[in-house]
């Protein structure tokens, strides 16, 4: 899968190990609420590309991309690589193929290895020394709560393997997000920068939805989601991101059965999802949501991250609409 579209040149972005790793989680949960072979069968080809061309087995892990476009400089990111193995585990569910658990559980101790620090995880590798490149203010490119979300590949692959010891680093990296997650926000002082800084801070809160039912977890997590909610609303007349909206709704929506879901500010984020949701003869555009909105504009990208984002949020909002709170066919994408 492509970074996203560019719709304005008509032109697709270079093909991302991370994107293809959140379509393939977002393919079997559709395939799953579906039961469309089709999405089943693009679940399955976007792990063999993830098995057969990204994976780089002389160094064992996954490079950020895999052409020629990083000209010449390969990286590989800590959150990438959590992202991937979640969507192989995602197509595992689905296929029970073993190979592809194998893949998952080798790349999810590798990860735990090549990306260890001084109590942290350096964000970013330089391939192939796996040299720690520099941190930079990014958030791709730096170290904080938001880092959760891949983390839970590795309590995901404890499940999966029934091998506890290997959830380890997930539960040390939850412990000191909940110690810090309350500084991150606003962190800037541009809106426009803030907004950009509620898309990863969702992804502390997605990182911690399966452990919602824990008291000190969820009531971080409550806190969490009336701090992001508000700056939201805040922000949005002047810059809103799909993906937030998508992100938030979700959050809400996954730890129903632990916190009372604000129906009113579900409904809100719902209606301003769906009014991002392209309408185009362009078969690459149609059914696909844009980026977010500027003052009023559209922004003429559109990305597979916020339609997979925004694909599982409506439908556990449809959901929670027909009195179900708690079903979630697969794991947060």
């Amino acid at each position: 899968m492509a970074r996203f579209y560019r719709a304005d040149i008509g032109r697709n972005q270079p093909v991302s190990t991370e994107i293809t790793g959140y379509s393939a989680s977002a393919l079997a949960f559709l395939a799953a609420i579906t039961e469309d072979d089709a999405c089943l069968n693009g679940a399955r080809r976007a792990a063999d590309f993830l098995r057969h061309k990204a994976w780089d087995a002389r160094l064992g892990i996954f490079p950020f991309e895999c052409e020629a476009a990083t000209g010449g400089q390969l990286h590989s990111y800590f959150f990438d690589s959590g992202i991937i193995i979640r969507g192989l585990l995602a197509v595992w569910r689905a296929t029970k193929e073993p190979e592809l658990l194998t893949l998952a559980t080798e790349a999810a101790r590798g990860m735990a290895r090549d990306f260890a620090a001084d109590g942290d995880w350096h964000p970013v590798l330089e391939l192939p020394a796996k040299q720690a490149a520099p941190r930079l203010s990014r958030w791709s490119r730096s170290s904080a709560c938001y880092q959760l979300k891949s983390a839970l590949a590795w309590r995901d692959i404890a499940e999966a393997t029934g091998d506890e010891s290997i959830a380890a680093p997930y539960y040390d990296w939850l412990r000191k997000s909940l110690a810090t997650h309350r500084d991150y926000l606003p962190g800037a002082v541009e809106p426009a920068a803030v907004m950009d800084r509620l898309h990863p801070y969702c992804y502390f809160l997605e990182g911690m939805a399966p452990m919602a039912g824990c008291p000190e977890c969820r009531d971080e997590y409550a806190w969490a989601l009336d701090n992001a909610g508000r700056w939201l609303r805040k922000i949005r007349p002047e810059f809103l991101r799909a993906d937030v909206c998508a992100q938030l709704l979700r959050a809400r929506l996954l730890v129903a059965s632990h916190i009372p879901v604000d129906a009113e500010a579900a409904r809100e984020e719902a209606r301003e999802l769906i009014g991002f949701q392209a309408e185009s003869d362009n078969t690459r555009l149609n059914g696909g949501f844009w980026f977010g909105r500027r003052n009023g504009e559209l922004i003429p990208h559109v990305s597979a991250v916020p339609t997979a984002f925004a694909v599982q949020a409506l439908q556990l909002w449809h959901e929670f609409q027909n009195g179900k709170t708690t079903s979630c066919h697969q794991p947060v994408i």
